[in-house]
């Protein structure tokens, strides 16, 4: 193999593997082989087979967090940026279950597995939230004191779990998704200027 074999290379590969095999029988020989390296150089990167799933479900939450980031730290006023960001939150959720519905099983079943990496990722969305509520607040578009931002962003991210849940995942493609979607996006951004 001519390219340097990196840990993103092996996390690609991993995905591969996963999305062919499923993550029952996907093994770190598998990802070898695709790469076309020993198992052994594959476990210099990522110490078990553990470490491996929990690298490549990291890598899959992190990219909504990365998307969503954007919007949270995005101009304009704070009313629109959680707009934004709660039908960016449904919308990368929905394409995940519905572009790939494979690969989103399979990240369910491995979301279940590190149930640690989920906590984080929850965590990080809600501090996203509360930093926009916080904005909303210092512009005297949402209502209640800057100190309960994390337990409004909480509050907020809860309200709209049938949008992002996996769970709900089957719900999202029915035909009215999108304007359940927005009746209970608008109430909660009523909820906060009110």
């Amino acid at each position: 193999m001519s390219d340097v074999l990196t840990a993103e290379r092996i996390l690609e590969a991993t995905e591969e593997v996963l999305r062919r095999y499923g993550p029952a029988k996907a093994t770190v020989v598998d990802v070898a082989r695709v790469l076309g390296v020993s198992h052994g150089t594959v476990y210099r990167h990522f110490r078990t087979k553990s470490a491996l799933r929990e690298a490549v479900t990291k890598r899959w939450l992190d990219r909504t967090t990365s998307e969503l980031e954007a919007l949270a730290a995005g101009p304009g006023p704070a009313v629109d940026r959680l707009a934004a960001w709660l039908t960016g939150l449904f919308a990368a959720k929905r394409r995940k279950a519905g572009d790939d519905p494979e690969l989103f099983a399979t990240y369910s079943v491995l979301a279940g597995e590190h149930s640690g990496i989920v906590h984080e990722h929850i965590t990080e969305l809600e501090q996203q939230l509360a930093r926009i509520i916080e904005d909303g607040r210092g512009e005297g578009a949402f209502s209640g004191s800057p100190t309960a931002s994390p337990t409004a962003a909480r509050a907020v991210f809860q309200a709209t779990a049938r949008f992002h849940d996996p769970a709900y995942a089957t719900e999202w493609a029915h035909e009215e998704a999108e304007a359940e979607f927005a009746a209970v996006r608008d109430l909660v951004l009523r909820g906060l200027t009110g």
